[in-house]
Parts: structure tokens; sequence; C-alpha cells
């Protein structure tokens, strides 16, 4: 027999009405849970269960008092208690605005939670659906938030929240007067998502968010003109980048740049993709895994039937699938200064003959973070 699933519902933002919006979902039916993360750092959570006839606070002790012990402690094991519930129908997630709504979703596909009485161990997703995320924005500070370089304590920046956050949203529940630079910007970062002041009496069903870095990077059908100065910079190449040119050229990409994402081909790292993403003042740069040429065709076989037929498509007889392929989102900086500072980070003629042989400040040994730049290089995430 199958058993339907409980329907979740993630709510969330760094600024903009969260409280106001999460509590708009209650119905009969409707479980909100709240994780409060003020005392994270002390190993105390604060978690709230509200429904239409009581609120419940708890306090939890976690095992290390860090973001991802509050998901896998805190939350997924009460999202598979609520759902075995007959009067539960949906649970609502207000999360702290530390919490980022991505590695949440990751979180209930792939986390094994055990030990639930009259289940088997697995993960949240048996029993609760893809999430739906509802982002709330004070369209008065959110661009500014987007685009600045505030860090927080555990090396992550606000940019890097907000951006994410709109980047996963479903429905953009905005406060205040939306400007037409801002309204540019949301259209292209979510182009899936419903924009509106208040929520729309069916939320669409949560979508599919598997993360590969080999997929195309342009997603949804984003608006590919320019709109108050806001538009989409795609930038491609066939040759690599010298890795000190490029470690100078990424500066570009930090000022009047809402994002920056996509795959990179730096000459001194022959087998490895990078991935590059940026969000306002801060940019990683993380490992995205071997190219198909670096593989044994034992090992291309692994790989997902998508990725190796757009790998044929452009397969090159000496570098195989190797490239260069970013996607651009700016607000004022200008895009052919964009294209001119990673053109000239790429190798000369001269240049591609070899030996590649320079400085690798993207290697191993390279100091984090950087001193000279906004560039972090970090172990790619688990969730990516």
């Amino acid at each position: 027999m199958i058993t339907e699933k409980t329907e979740v519902v993630l709510v969330c933002g760094w600024s903009g009405p969260v409280s106001r919006t999460a509590r708009s979902l209650l119905r009969p039916g409707t479980a909100i849970v709240r994780l409060d993360l003020a005392h994270v750092g002390e190993g105390v959570v604060r978690r709230t269960v509200t429904t239409v006839d009581a609120e419940r606070d708890t306090m939890l002790e976690l095992a290390h008092g860090c973001v991802s012990c509050t998901v896998r402690e805190g939350l997924l094991p009460l999202l598979r208690t609520l759902s075995q519930r007959s009067n539960v129908d949906r649970i609502v997630v207000r999360l702290d605005p530390e919490l980022e709504p991505d590695a949440v979703i990751w979180a209930i596909d792939h986390v094994v939670v055990a030990g639930i009485n009259g289940r088997v161990d697995g993960p949240a997703s048996v029993d609760v659906a893809a999430p739906s995320v509802v982002v709330c924005v004070d369209a008065d500070t959110w661009l500014r938030d987007a685009t600045g370089d505030d860090a927080l304590d555990d090396d992550r920046t606000v940019a890097q929240i907000v951006v994410g956050q709109v980047a996963c949203a479903d429905v953009v529940v905005t406060v205040g007067d939306v400007d037409a630079s801002t309204n540019a910007v949301l259209s292209r970062l979510a182009p899936e998502a419903v924009v509106c002041q208040s929520l729309p009496r069916r939320l669409p069903i949560g979508r599919n968010r598997g993360f590969d870095t080999h997929s195309p990077l342009l997603r949804g059908e984003p608006p590919l003109d320019v709109d108050h100065g806001v538009s989409l910079v795609e930038f491609a190449a066939t040759r690599p980048f010298h890795p000190e040119r490029l470690h100078e050229a990424v500066d570009v990409l930090l000022d009047g740049v809402v994002t920056a994402r996509g795959r990179v081909w730096v000459a001194t790292q022959p087998d490895d993709a990078l991935w590059l993403e940026s969000a306002g003042g801060g940019l990683r740069v993380a490992s995205g895994g071997r190219w198909l040429a670096a593989m044994t065709s034992d090992e291309q076989e692994q790989e997902s039937a998508e990725r190796r037929a757009m790998a044929a498509l452009h397969w090159d007889s000496r570098f195989g699938d190797r490239h260069i392929s970013l996607v651009v989102l700016v607000h004022t900086a200008d895009p052919d200064e964009i294209h001119r500072a990673l053109t000239w980070a790429l190798l000369t003629d001269d240049e591609m003959s070899g030996p590649w042989v320079w400085h690798d400040p993207f290697g191993e040994y390279h100091e984090d973070p950087c001193e000279t730049s906004g560039v972090t290089l970090t172990e790619k995430e688990a969730h990516e």
C-alpha cells in the first residue's frame, strides 16, 4: 500500500515577514515547527511546535553546538514523528535566519534517521514530500545584503545566505516597495519562483533541487535581456585559466555582482573541474569532481547519461570535456569588463604549448582565507 507523504513547507528569510508568513499558514492539520538558534553555540536549541490547539516548547541539548547538529538532531526525527500523526497533514518549518534551505532539503533527502517507532530507518524523505520553500524578503534591504560583504561567525557571509535563500525559493514574499533593480535581480536569480506580497492560496509543489556541478547553469527560463543594469553574463572557453592570473581576475566578480557560479578549468589542475560560486563580496572555489577525460571508461559509465551526452557534443580530441563555463548575475558591474578580465586570465597561444607549471593559489597549500582577495578555498560541502 502506498502511503501519501506529509506536505512540508520551509519558511525562511534574513529579514522580511518570516514570522507573519509562517503563522498565516496555521490551520487545522498544520504543525508549525520553529528552531531558535540563539544559544546554539552553547549546545542548546529551543524548539517550538505550534498547532491550532496548543504550543509546545522543548529545550534540546545537542552533542555539538552547530547548525548541522540542529537539523540532524532537532528537526529530522521530529519530521518523521509528526508525519505519523493522523491529525497532521502539513508541517511548516520556520527556519532560523542562519539555516539555509538547500542544506535542510539535502538533509531531509539524505541523512538517515534511526529509532523512530513504527518506521524503518531511513531519511525523512521516506515520510515527507519534497519541501516547498517560501522566502521572505525586505525589499528595502535585500539587494544591499545580497551585494555586501558582511561576515558571520562561521565564515559564511550574509550575502551567501540571502542569495542562496532566493535561489532556492518556490515563492518569494516581499514587504516594502520592490524597486526595478531588485525586481530584475529576483526574476533572474529565481525565475521559477512566484514573487508576491502575500502567499498564494495554493503553494507550488516543491521541485527537484538536486545539485550537480556538471548540469546546465541557467536554471528555469530567466530573462536574458538587460533591465536597469541587471543582466546575466555568460562566459565560456575551451582553454584553461592561468592560475595566478585567474586569482587576480576574480576580483571583477566581487563588485557590482550579485552572484557568479560555474565550472572552472585551471591549467595546473588538469584532472579536476573546480566549482566557483560567489555571493556579494565573497567567493568560494571548491572541487567539482573530475573531468570525464580524466576517468577510465568504467568510471565514465558511472556518470549520468545526461552528462556523458552533453560532453560528447563538445568533446575535444586533445582535452576531452574540459572547459570553462560561468554565469554571472550583474547589477552595476560592466559585462564587458568581466569578459575582458576573464579572457585575460586564459592561457595564451604560447602558454598552451606547455609546460603548464605555475604557482597555483587554488591548490592544496592555498592559505584560507586569502589575504589579497575575497577568495576562500574550501572542500566541497557534502550536500553539493
